[in-house]
C-alpha cells in the first residue's frame, strides 16, 4: 500500500472526529452524584470499535478493487437476507433492528445504506445504458431494502438511502425532469395539508415538466399521480399509529407534549441553550447528570456538547464536519470513472445527510428519526459502517490514477 497516495487530511479528519465522539461519550456515560462521579462503560465499547473500524479501513485499503467490486452484489443479498430476518427477532424499544451475534449488536440497515449506495453505482454506471434503465435500475435496488427498513420501523434509515439515491441520480446527468418527477410525490405530501396551496403547486409543476418539452402523456400522468397522492395522504394519515402522529405534531409544536412526544426535542433545546458560550465544564452538564435527557449518549450526543461546552464547542465540531466533508467532496468531484465518483456522491450525501438531520433534531429544526451524528453517536454498527465508507473513498481517492 503506498501511503504517500492516501489523502491524510480526510484520514486525520475521521480521527478528530472519533476522539471528539469518545470524549463526549465519556462525558455523557458520567453521572455526577454529589461529589462522587459514576461512569459507564459506553465509552470504553466505543473505543474498542474505533479500533475494529480502522482495523477494517486499512484492510480495504490494501484490497485489490476488483475484488471489492466482486463482493458488491454477495454483500448485497446477505444484506437483504439479514433485513428480512431480523423482522423475525425479539422487538427493542419498538423495532426490529438488531441481529445478536454474541456480545455484538449488530444492525443489518447500516450495512444496507452501504452496499445499496454500491450496488446503484456500479448498475447505472454500465456503459449504453439509457435514461429509463438508470431510473428502472436505481429504483430497483433501492426499493426493496427500503420497504424492509420501513418494515422494522426505521424511517430514518429509508430517508436517508432516498436522499443517496436522488443524489447520485442527480451526479448522473439525468434530465431535469426526471429529478422534478422524483421528488414531486414528496411535495404532494407535504401540500396536502390545504388544498389552495396543493393546487398552486400542481400547477407550478406541470408548468416545469412542460418547459422541459415532456410528452402531454407522461405530464398527464404525472398530474394524476401526484393527484391521488394528495388525496390518500389523509387516508395513510388516520392509518399512523398515534405515538406516529404525535411525534410529527410535536415536531411543528413541541409543546403540545411537552412530557411526551416533545419531551426529548425540548430537553435537548434547554441543554445546548444553557451551555451558552463557553459551556458549563467537563461532565458538569446538568441536563445530563440529572438524565432529563434520555439517549443523550447516541442520538443526542450533540446536546451534551453544546451544553458542557457551550458554542465552541459546538463550533469545533461543525467546523471539523464542513472542512471533513468538503475535502472528500473536493476529491470526489475530480474522479473520472462514473462508478467510483457515483459512490462517492452517495456515501457523501448520506454522511452529509445524517450529520444535517442529527444536529438539526437536536436543536429543534427537524423531526426526531432517530438518526446518530456520525462518528459521534455511541454505537458500534454506525460507526464501522460510516468509517468503511470513508474508507471507501479513501480507496477511490489513492487509486483515481490507475483507473483513469
Amino acid at each position: 500500500m503506498d501511503i504517500k497516495k492516501i489523502d491524510w487530511i480526510i484520514f486525520l479528519l475521521l480521527i478528530l472526529l472519533m476522539i471528539s465522539g469518545v470524549i463526549a461519550i465519556y462525558s455523557a456515560s458520567t453521572s455526577k452524584i454529589g461529589d462522587e462521579f459514576l461512569t459507564w462503560n459506553f465509552y470504553l465499547k466505543q473505543l474498542i470499535w474505533v479500533f475494529i473500524s480502522l482495523l477494517f479501513l486499512f484492510v480495504l485499503l490494501k484490497l485489490p478493487m476488483p475484488v471489492i467490486d466482486l463482493m458488491i452484489i454477495p454483500v448485497y443479498i446477505i444484506t437483504i437476507i439479514f433485513l428480512i430476518l431480523v423482522l423475525f427477532l425479539p422487538e427493542i424499544k419498538g423495532s426490529h433492528r438488531w441481529i445478536f451475534l454474541g456480545p455484538v449488536n449488530f444492525q443489518p440497515s447500516e450495512l444496507a445504506k452501504l452496499v445499496t449506495i454500491l450496488f446503484v453505482a456500479k448498475l447505472i454506471s454500465k456503459p449504453y445504458i439509457t435514461e429509463w434503465q438508470i431510473l428502472l435500475r436505481s429504483f430497483a435496488v433501492v426499493l426493496l431494502p427500503v420497504i424492509l427498513i420501513l418494515l422494522e420501523p426505521d424511517l430514518g434509515t429509508a430517508l436517508t438511502l432516498m436522499i443517496s439515491l436522488f443524489a447520485m441520480l442527480l451526479f448522473s446527468g439525468l434530465p431535469v425532469f426526471f429529478l422534478i418527477l422524483i421528488i414531486s410525490p414528496v411535495l404532494s405530501i407535504i401540500t396536502s395539508f390545504s388544498l389552495p396551496v396543493f393546487l398552486i403547486y400542481i400547477l407550478i409543476l406541470l408548468f416545469l415538466l412542460y418547459k422541459t418539452r415532456l410528452s402531454l402523456v407522461a405530464i398527464g400522468f404525472a398530474g394524476v399521480l401526484n393527484a391521488f397522492i394528495f388525496f390518500i395522504t389523509p387516508v395513510i394519515w388516520n392509518g399512523l399509529k398515534t405515538y406516529q402522529q404525535n411525534r410529527i405534531l410535536s415536531f411543528i409544536d413541541p409543546m403540545r407534549d411537552p412530557l411526551g412526544a416533545g419531551y426529548q426535542i425540548i430537553q435537548s433545546k434547554i441543554a445546548i441553550g444553557s451551555g451558552n458560550i463557553f459551556g458549563k465544564g467537563f461532565l458538569m452538564g446538568t441536563q445530563k447528570n440529572l438524565n432529563f435527557l434520555p439517549e443523550h449518549h447516541t442520538d443526542f450526543i450533540f446536546s451534551v456538547i453544546g451544553e458542557e461546552f457551550g458554542f465552541f464547542g459546538c463550533l469545533i465540531i461543525l467546523v471539523l464536519f464542513f472542512v471533513f466533508l468538503m475535502r472528500m467532496m473536493k476529491g470526489i468531484n475530480k474522479l473520472k470513472r462514473p462508478g467510483m465518483k457515483y459512490a462517492g456522491m452517495g456515501i457523501l450525501s448520506y454522511l452529509t445527510f445524517q450529520v444535517f438531520v442529527n444536529i438539526g433534531m437536536n436543536i429543534g429544526i427537524v423531526p426526531t428519526t432517530g438518526i446518530p451524528l456520525p462518528f459521534i453517536s455511541y454505537g458500534g454498527s454506525n460507526l464501522l459502517i460510516n468509517v468503511i465508507s470513508v474508507g471507501i473513498i479513501l480507496k477511490y481517492l489513492k487509486e483515481r490514477s490507475i483507473f483513469e
